[in-house]
């Protein structure tokens, strides 16, 4: 049986794709000559190149409303039909809402349609040999782009459109746009696939994240990369003179078109998605705005986003009360590079910020979860220098296993403070975002969640919906300079008493708002609110306490600037409310059917409604199947490949490659006997270097069946020989 076995399991699960006919493509190439990087087939005769990509963004910012198009151009440089799926971000907040895919000169407009019907018509479309385009969101914020029977040498522009609002917060606007979908944990044991929800990525279905394989996309090695270059230019017209504009990221270039009208490119026209592109700016002293209102009148109905700033009091006069801190830090493989030590510099600053008073403790999570303190302890100056040098030796290495951590956090101790406050800092990179919402909400209690995102590409999703559900505000970390003001920023926020318990009083009742429940603002924060008036109002109150004294403030909506897609923006909160019930035991088959119908009578991508995009004629040839080509993404800026995906990365050959390091949590036996290829034959990264921020759970069960299928192969082989039916 083990002659036989390893022979019949590397057939397989190695088994290449059909023979290519490319000659036209050059030589067989290695990974290591493509000085611009790319995707590589591979086929009967060796490596050859594969589908690739660029991305124009185009914003307009009017006032506090972000219109953005975004067009993918997929090239394919191959002599065969293929179809290409390329999984990408887009900001939390998004409302996508238009689709066209132009061929040429052929332009073809997409629509919304419930997200099985637009995969039927779809799949009808490639079968039919025509182009095709389907966006499908996965998260808030990844989405995935398919483009079917792309021709040999041929190229297709796929845009795409959203609506954002821009956050205000302490003075200053801001923009952030995700150009890269970074390497996610994803815990659980093996599933089976959920209809509906195949995918291309490295990750198989599990239990927590049934739809892993589509927000797990191939990586490319960044020494052999593609740049998948981006294109961004942003107008703001903010309707007021501007002190400042400028980005924390990128180098930008700005120009002033027109009074209170501003124009910003990426100083590099070139630039490689692999880091989030952030942009803030600032009003003249004395024009901030104290209220904001935008209108629309959308089929009859009359629609209205609101931005209102709560009156700035004096600070009261109470004496600071004591606190006991948690302060959870991430130390997985993701965290490598530049994000351990942006990571380790905000613990120590929010040590810093102790008294005596206070009581505090220190969970490191990664694979495992490890305590600095068994319970939280009195914050001595001998605790805190222990602390720090404790913290000082902490490394990056193996899983980002947050549901520990995060239940550990959110359990109270010994140690009681009149407030409990949780500082949770990581990048996020996690696919089980749903259940930790749920957790939080189950056992937030009397604690105050905050936290701090980490790196050049964190999970925007998972940090501003955490803070939200804890009750708390975040704050991004993209540089270890901005450590300091950032966390400077957040413990004034935390130190300063919170707008709490408000609500808006419409006067008549027919309005529908949302979020219908309005979390706490701390200082400098609005509250941002999208309602469908269903009548005339005139004028609101908004209510509420800062600490113990009672707030009210008056604002009127008469006037305020007409806008297109402030219906959208409503209809996108409603979905986002409706999803987060969910986390509270909603009905999935009651929320997902309300979601599909608003997707569709709005024309949004929703979890439950998808863009699709469809031309009339036939272009491939007839009884033509394209190959679908998983298009990499790139690993995000100042993350450590070899800490992510382990250091058998580097090959000499193709068709050589050293046993593959597994976490050093658990070392992975390698299944292949060495010379053989482990993994994906169209990603320059392998399935067998799972990264170490996930579990190996694909892995293992794609070893689990291939044996299991070679000795049901060869029992049957045995059986015939011994003259048995």
């Amino acid at each position: 049986m083990r002659v036989f076995a390893l022979p019949f399991f590397l057939v397989l699960l190695f088994s290449t794709p059909p023979a290519l006919a490319s000659t036209e493509l050059g030589p067989i190439r290695d990974p290591a000559e493509l000085e611009s990087g790319g995707l590589l087939i591979r086929t009967s005769d060796g490596l050859r190149q594969a589908p690739t990509m660029s991305t124009d963004v185009a914003i307009e910012v009017v006032g506090l409303i972000a219109r953005a198009s975004v067009t993918q151009h997929f090239t394919n440089p191959t002599e065969d039909w293929v179809e290409g799926v390329y999984v990408f971000p887009l900001p939390e907040g998004s409302a996508v809402d238009s689709l066209r895919m132009q061929i040429g000169e052929r332009v073809i407009v997409g629509h919304v349609e419930e997200r099985a019907q637009a995969k039927a018509t779809y799949e009808r479309a490639k079968r039919a040999g025509k182009k095709a385009s389907l966006i499908e969101q996965e998260r808030p914020n990844i989405f995935t782009s398919s483009i079917a029977n792309l021709g040999p040498g041929e190229t297709v522009a796929v845009t795409i459109t959203y609506q954002e609002d821009a956050r205000y917060d302490a003075g200053r606007f801001s923009l952030r746009f995700p150009l890269v979908v970074a390497p996610r944990f994803i815990p659980g044991t093996p599933a089976p696939p959920v209809e509906g929800f195949s995918g291309t990525g490295w990750s198989l279905p599990t239990t927590d994240v049934p739809d892993a394989p589509r927000i797990t996309p191939p990586v490319h090695e960044p020494a052999r990369a593609a740049k998948h270059p981006v294109r961004l230019a942003v107008e703001i017209d903010a309707g007021f003179p501007l002190d400042d504009v400028s980005s924390s990221s990128h180098s930008i270039q700005v120009q002033e078109k027109s009074a209170n009208v501003y124009n910003v490119r990426l100083a590099n026209e070139s630039t490689p998605a692999n880091a989030d592109f952030v942009l803030e700016w600032q009003p003249a002293v004395g024009r901030a705005p104290g209220a904001a209102l935008f209108r629309e009148t959308w089929e009859g109905e009359e629609y209205a986003l609101l931005m209102v700033l709560p009156p700035q009091l004096d600070a009261e006069s109470t004496a600071r009360v004591s606190r006991e801190t948690i302060i959870a830090v991430d130390t997985s493989g993701s965290m490598g590079g530049a994000s351990i030590f942006q990571a380790r510099r905000a613990v120590q600053f929010a040590l810093d910020t102790l008294h005596p008073e206070d009581a505090f403790n220190i969970i490191e999570f990664n694979s495992d979860i490890t305590r600095l303190f068994e319970e939280s302890e009195p914050a001595t100056p001998r605790a805190i220098e222990r602390a720090k040098i404790w913290v000082d030796q902490r490394r990056a290495g193996g899983g980002t296993n947050m549901m520990p951590a995060l239940a550990a956090a959110l359990e109270p101790g010994r140690e009681s403070r009149a407030v409990r406050q949780i500082i949770f800092v990581t990048d996020g990179a996690v696919g089980n975002e749903a259940a930790l919402f749920g957790l939080i909400e189950r056992k937030l209690g009397q604690s105050r969640l905050y936290t701090v995102g980490i790196g050049s590409a964190p999970n925007s999703h998972l940090m501003t919906k955490a803070a939200e559900t804890g009750r708390g505000t975040f704050t991004y970390i993209g540089k270890p300079e901005e450590v300091a003001e950032k966390m400077g920023a957040l413990f004034r926020k935390i130190a300063s008493p919170i707008f709490h318990d408000l609500s808006i009083d419409w006067g008549v009742s027919s309005v529908e708002a949302w979020p219908s429940r309005i979390p706490d603002v701390y200082m400098g924060e609005p509250v941002v609110v999208a309602a469908r008036l269903g009548g005339s109002v005139d004028e609101v109150k908004l209510k509420g306490r800062r600490g113990d004294q009672p707030i009210g403030l008056t604002v009127s909506l008469k006037g305020g600037s007409d806008h297109a897609g402030v219906s959208r923006l409503w209809a996108r909160r409603k979905v986002a409310s409706l999803m987060d019930s969910l986390h509270s035991g909603g009905s999935t088959d009651q929320v997902s059917t309300e979601v599909a119908a608003i997707g569709v009578r709005h024309q949004l991508v929703t979890r439950w409604s998808s863009l699709v995009a469809v031309d009339v004629t036939p272009t491939a040839p007839a009884n033509i199947e394209p190959d679908t080509r998983a298009i990499p993404s790139l690993l995000p800026a100042g993350w450590d490949f070899s800490k992510v995906f382990g250091t058998g990365a580097s090959k000499s050959s193709p068709d050589a490659m050293p046993p593959v390091a597994a976490p050093p949590q658990q070392r992975l036996r390698s299944a292949a006997a060495p010379g053989v290829a482990v993994g994906q034959p169209l990603a320059m990264v392998q399935i067998g270097m799972l990264p170490q921020g996930a579990t190996p759970s694909a892995l293992l069960l794609r070893l689990g069946l291939a044996l299991v299928a070679s000795a049901g192969g060869l029992l049957t082989f045995a059986r015939v020989r011994g003259g048995r039916p």
